[in-house]
């Protein structure tokens, strides 16, 4: 039986999700920051995660290693098995989640929670220049991917990261601490999680 709940953290690139994190990490009770599998170099920066080749990355997939993987931007991500030994432990687990995994991730994980986190356009767009990770075109792409539609079900919350970085995970913390719908995505069940059935959202 897993007492703990997974916090899917979304949001556009730029709008400051690591950072939101790091700082929930440090104020919720209970809190574990999961690191993510990612398939880019170690030298990219960003997020604290686990390199690995796409040979790696494949290999993994087929141990089984991951209770849930997607891919996005070109890149593969994948979320370590001991997630599950975190939850068992009563643990609020945060997640960098991409926002096409999260249907699956509502019937794989119970307790699941959204925090979609925004910011204005020109706020993103200062961001992503800043982080100095992509190109002008890079950039406009991820822009005009900014807008993306959330699951219509499910236990969504959202916050604004406009402003200091201090005010955004008090709010975030405030908003998560609030009760809030139990309705499950599309028919999740408790026992799909541990059991790990489907890998691939």
């Amino acid at each position: 039986m897993m007492s703990g709940r997974v916090i899917a953290v979304v949001g556009p690139s730029g709008v400051g999700k690591d950072s939101v994190m790091a700082g929930l990490a440090a104020t919720l009770p209970k809190a574990h920051l999961v690191q993510r599998v990612i398939t880019r170099a170690k030298e990219a920066g960003g997020e604290p995660y686990h390199p690995v080749t796409d040979q790696e990355f494949d290999k993994l997939v087929a141990r089984g290693a991951f209770c849930i993987h997607w891919r996005a931007h070109g890149l593969a991500y994948g979320i370590p098995r001991d997630l599950y030994d975190e939850l068992a432990l009563g643990k609020v687990c945060l997640v960098n989640f991409s926002r096409t995994a999260l249907e699956k991730a509502a019937r794989l994980f119970p307790n699941f929670v959204i925090l979609n986190i925004t910011a204005a356009p020109g706020t993103l767009a200062q961001r992503l220049s800043a982080r100095a990770r992509e190109s002008e075109d890079e950039i406009a792409r991820r822009l005009e991917k900014a807008v993306k539609t959330l699951p219509s079900h499910g236990d969504i919350r959202h916050v604004s990261n406009d402003g200091p970085l201090a005010e955004t995970v008090a709010r975030a913390a405030q908003i998560l601490a609030m009760p809030g719908p139990q309705r499950p995505l599309l028919g999740q069940t408790p026992c799909d999680a541990h059991a790990g059935k489907g890998t691939n959202p």
